[in-house]
């Protein structure tokens, strides 16, 4: 079935407090959606960011972000006052998002409303805890006892506790008891928000795709409750991390610095722990893309000391013996394999073996480093069983990739299209219609794009510290005029 859709993460919503939340400009954005004839709300991960606040590098694969919680919804529940949170200073700039003050502030706020909400008291608290036992507790005594270090990564805290003697976990969940309890509300109040914004997006007809990174980050409560699922050394320190080779991207590679699993342990369990994260995102998210798929067929192992990604080089990943036993313990459930990167024919494979769909984006197929552009990505080689994209969340707007793009690139396209288009923001439009128009099944579009913005507006600069995740959204920029015109794309393409 065609369908189209709009890439759009939730902290670059509009509304009040900082960042985009589970405010009442979500569910706006839901109602804009539905007018629009898109079908599909794309997101970026929403676990609580760490430091460098990319949504990539998580204290948790299971916990929620606490900066989305809505300010709104607590005032509603008597839990805050608007004065207090109008008193706030979260940035005067309500064009981006200011991580500093977002994180030297929330948190206040979040504990008074813990304080008032006498939430021991709740059944339906106590039915959450129960029923997410398996990661709740160990994530809320991961951040309680992070804050009592200091925010210190846990191989800096102390021994009995970084390693999780008994006694030593003991002492710190009667110590920290309350600490623990408002970490267990955060999450109570993340999944119930965020639970109704998604039941009223179903009932628009209108679904989440969200995204799942392969990797979770070292200082994070997956790596210190379950060291045994990562490739650690004695002292709990990563023997080799996650990253990529050199690519388009990065002349030197990325270096990400994520622990790497332990594939041989994870087989040994049937793969538990990755179909317990699978089977808690397909309650979260209606699909499931997930980041770096061909890391399943081959990852990239970096030594753990190196400064860049050089001196890499390839391991063998599980392949499809893990999609076998996802598929054998929670049936089919809807996921897209974001198969970027360096491609190989056992990579292709794996994708061709899943039955996911992969991902097109069009601003990799008129490179013209290759003769003829990556065939991959040229729209004439699609079949029906794929994502279109004009770029992800880590590619440059098409407006700014337009205009840094070779003199020859820009022919390859305009020879492409059939027709030679000087107007910048026309060509941006002739190029969402050539997502539109293939026959991928179905088509996101970066909302950027759509508003035919600059590089002002790009979400992620891979491999650059600082100035990512930050871009936000007007409320005014949702007006008819641009209703109509994505509108009119989803009903010409068979979309709507």
């Amino acid at each position: 079935m065609r369908a189209s859709g709009i890439l759009l993460p939730i902290f670059s919503l509009p509304g009040k407090y900082g960042v985009g939340c589970f405010s009442k400009e979500a569910y706006k954005f839901i109602d804009f959606l539905k007018e629009c004839d898109q079908k599909y709300w794309q997101i970026l991960p929403i676990g609580p960011t760490s430091y460098g606040d990319s949504p990539y590098q998580s204290f948790s694969t299971f916990a929620g972000n606490p900066y989305f919680i809505s300010l709104e919804d607590l005032i509603e529940q008597g839990l805050l006052t608007k004065a207090e949170c109008d008193g706030i200073d979260f940035g005067k700039n309500s064009n981006e998002v200011d991580y500093e003050k977002l994180y030297k502030h929330r948190f206040k706020l979040l504990r008074k409303a813990y304080e008032r909400s006498e939430i021991y008291e709740k059944e339906e608290f106590h039915k959450f805890k129960a029923e997410n036992e398996y990661w709740l507790k160990d994530y809320a005594i991961f951040m309680a006892v992070k804050d009592r270090f200091g925010g210190k990564s846990f191989d800096q805290w102390a021994t009995d506790i970084c390693n999780r003697w008994g006694y030593s976990m003991e002492y710190y969940q009667k110590e920290l008891y309350f600490d623990i309890e408002f970490y267990e509300f955060v999450q109570y109040e993340f999944y119930r928000q965020w639970f109704q914004l998604k039941e009223y997006a179903n009932k628009k007809g209108v679904f989440i795709i969200g995204d799942i990174p392969i990797y979770v980050a070292y200082d994070s409560a997956d790596v210190w409750a379950h060291p045994e699922l990562f490739q650690l050394n004695d002292d709990k320190k990563p023997q080799a991390v996650s990253g990529c080779p050199p690519d388009g991207f990065s002349e030197r590679g990325q270096l990400w610095g994520n622990s790497l699993y332990q594939w041989n342990y994870h087989q040994s369990t049937n793969y538990d722990w990755w179909i317990k994260r699978i089977e808690k995102c397909s309650q979260l998210y209606d699909v499931i893309r997930i980041d770096h798929f061909r890391g399943f067929d081959e990852y990239y192992s970096i030594p753990a000391d190196a400064e860049d990604a050089m001196d890499g080089h390839w391991e063998k990943g599980p392949g499809m013996e893990l999609f076998e036993a996802v598929r054998y313990c929670l049936g089919d459930i809807q996921i897209i394999a974001e198969d970027l990167g360096y491609m190989t024919d056992s990579v292709r494979m794996l994708v061709e073996q899943s039955g996911y769909p992969n991902m097109k984006v069009l601003e990799f197929a008129f490179d013209s480093r290759e003769d003829s552009g990556p065939a991959d990505y040229l729209p004439y080689n699609y079949n029906k069983n794929c994502v279109v994209y004009t770029g992800t969340h880590d590619n440059e707007t098409l407006k700014g990739w337009l205009g840094n793009i070779k003199t020859e690139e820009r022919q390859r396209i305009q020879k492409y299209i059939g027709r030679q288009i000087s107007d910048e923001r026309e060509l941006v439009k002739e190029i969402i219609r050539m997502a539109h128009a293939s026959t991928a099944n179905i088509c996101i579009i970066p909302l950027q794009d759509y508003l035919g913005l600059g590089n002002e507006a790009r979400m992620n600069t891979p491999s650059v510290l600082g100035g990512n995740w930050k871009w936000r959204i007007q409320s005014d920029r949702f007006n008819q005029e641009l209703m109509k015109e994505i509108r009119e794309y989803a009903q010409i393409y068979g979309r709507a």
